[in-house]
């Protein structure tokens, strides 16, 4: 199986939940990037207003409306994209929602649903693009979360979810090896993103929720899609927290379920300010189409982490670079302290014979 995944200005790009958040912010960068997107998203105003805005910047972008939930229009979705621009090469399966809440208080219509978009969405956006992916090769990249490793108080419907959307990424990606198909199967897992996402979850905190920190620009995570795209990846953390986060899981998962269950895991999660009814789990709310969220804290625009992650031949290159310089800045160190020593030496043997005292050796090794 050779993958041969195309630079970003040659590629059909299709993105779902791309009307806000991640996906909005991911269209609009491969758009200024030269990639033809395809838009998908179930809010009508908000993504025929980002297809357009993309268009009025010079990329090139259409809007199909369509419910992940929904395999027809999935496959709609697909069909377009293969009419308007002959082809799909990266199919983004981005499309989410969240519900915030005790599991026990969280009625389970509200589950199923939160099911139908986070995971059967996945599903249905995938066996949409790979009859189409596997002819030409291409890029398949599922967005699933850093709580697809591990649970979390409050979210443990979305948790769940992202779970299901993990074993269904890895379990498809072994498969496509098995048959040689030349398609590259990516799972993202972001850390907590600046986007509307606590604003579109379905809330039962009877506040607004807050991400806890560290907290990432939306465009660290369209970065890392992106660089997918083009390369390909198994899977990516996005943020340094995401790391952190995966690895306590990994190597004492006893501890962290103790940090997530103290006050710090969860309290903090409510906001100060009351709920509103600004949940997107059952409908589209429009005129609610933005990249960023009411996030109050710091927002980190990069992650070394990450970026490490996806170039590993820059970060290998930088930190041989620094070590050169470390090695120059040492040994200028220890010219220059011989220096000093033979001037001071020098200063002090002609005060000697000034003074009558004795030299000071400049011979002694360093």
């Amino acid at each position: 199986m050779k993958l041969n995944l195309k630079n970003i200005d040659e590629q059909v790009v299709v993105i779902t939940g791309a009307s806000s958040g991640i996906g909005l912010c991911t269209a609009q960068l491969a758009a200024s990037r030269g990639a033809k997107v395809v838009l998908a998203s179930r809010d009508r105003v908000d993504l025929d207003r980002a297809a357009s805005d993309i268009r009025g910047n010079g990329g090139t972008a259409i809007s199909v409306v369509a419910d992940v939930a929904d395999p027809d229009a999935m496959q709609r979705v697909a069909e377009t994209a293969i009419r308007e621009f002959g082809g799909i090469d990266t199919w983004v399966n981005n499309a989410g929602v969240s519900i915030y809440g005790r599991i026990e208080e969280v009625p389970v219509a509200d589950a199923r649903r939160l099911f139908e978009t986070n995971y059967w969405g996945v599903v249905n956006g995938s066996l949409a693009a790979l009859p189409h992916l596997r002819h030409r090769g291409g890029a398949l990249i599922n967005v699933g979360s850093v709580l697809s490793d591990t649970g979390y108080a409050l979210q443990g419907h979305y948790a769940a979810s992202k779970h299901a959307v993990k074993g269904f990424t890895d379990s498809l990606r072994i498969e496509l090896e098995h048959d040689r198909i030349p398609v590259s199967v990516t799972l993202i897992q972001p850390a907590a993103i600046d986007t509307p996402y606590p604003q579109h979850a379905e809330n039962y905190l009877g506040v607004e929720p807050v991400h806890l920190p560290p907290v990432y620009h939306p465009e660290v995570v369209a970065e890392a899609i992106l660089g997918c795209a083009t390369t390909p990846h198994r899977d990516v953390l996005v943020g340094g927290g995401a790391k952190v986060f995966q690895a306590i899981e990994h190597v004492a998962p006893g501890l962290g379920d103790r940090f997530k269950a103290s006050a710090g895991g969860v309290e903090k999660q409510y906001g100060d300010e009351p709920a509103e009814n600004t949940s997107t789990l059952h409908a589209p709310r429009p005129n609610d189409g933005q990249v960023r969220g009411r996030y109050r804290g710091h927002v980190m625009r990069s992650s070394v982490y990450t970026r490490s992650v996806m170039h590993p031949g820059q970060t290998i290159a930088a930190i041989a670079a620094l070590g050169a310089v470390g090695v120059l800045a040492s040994r200028a160190g220890v010219f220059g302290r011989r220096e000093r020593r033979r001037r001071d030496g020098w200063y002090e043997q002609r005060s000697g014979e000034r003074f009558g005292s004795e030299p000071y050796g400049t011979d002694q090794p360093v």
